[in-house]
């Protein structure tokens, strides 16, 4: 089945371990619905773990990524992201490639700090995971938290929890869409 955007490839990142499945799974399902193309990325290409049970071999490590091969650069949430995605300098100089190429980025659950960590988040509404140190981080950096389940703001998006995993989808797909 053909779509407008069998031409987009879209990095998603994941934690090595216990990341949340559906804030991976269910935009990838909807991106791929769409014709958009999935590479996956991790701390390693060995097999990442979910929080429910969901296994997967990341395609490439975050080190070895390109953001110039990719139309946008998505990252999943979870508990995992605190220690594996928050300090890892490649993936925020992956987001930052991305934002400066003008490219779509988007974060949901606690990875939103990843984005404020790069510095991207500055001036910019977004939202987060309600939790005090997530939220003290995305303004730590300028961001502009608002409390909703997902915000838009230019090529940003941000989505809130596990419960905001569709609408984050579909608010990718659309971004996408408007970018053709």
């Amino acid at each position: 089945m053909s779509s407008e955007l069998d031409d987009k490839k879209i990095l998603m990142v994941v934690a090595q371990d216990n990341f949340r499945d559906e804030e991976y799974l269910e935009p990838r399902d909807i991106l791929e619905d769409a014709g958009v193309s999935i590479t996956v990325a991790s701390n390693s290409t060995k097999e990442a773990h979910g929080a429910l049970g969901a296994k997967i071999k990341p395609d490439i490590s975050i080190k070895d990524a390109i953001m110039a091969e990719f139309d946008g650069l998505v990252i999943a949430g979870g508990g995992g992201s605190r220690e594996h995605l928050w300090p890892n300098k490649d993936l925020q100089r992956l987001v930052k490639d991305a934002f400066d190429q003008d490219k779509l980025v988007a974060a949901i659950c606690v990875s939103p700090v990843v984005l404020a960590r790069a510095k991207i988040l500055e001036d910019r509404d977004c939202t987060v995971f309600k939790d005090k140190e997530c939220i003290a981080e995305l303004e730590k950096y300028g961001g502009l938290y608002t409390d909703k389940d997902v915000v838009v703001d230019g090529n940003i998006i941000t989505a809130r929890d596990p419960k905001a995993a569709e609408k984050f989808g579909h608010a990718i797909v659309e971004q996408l869409a408007a970018e053709d």
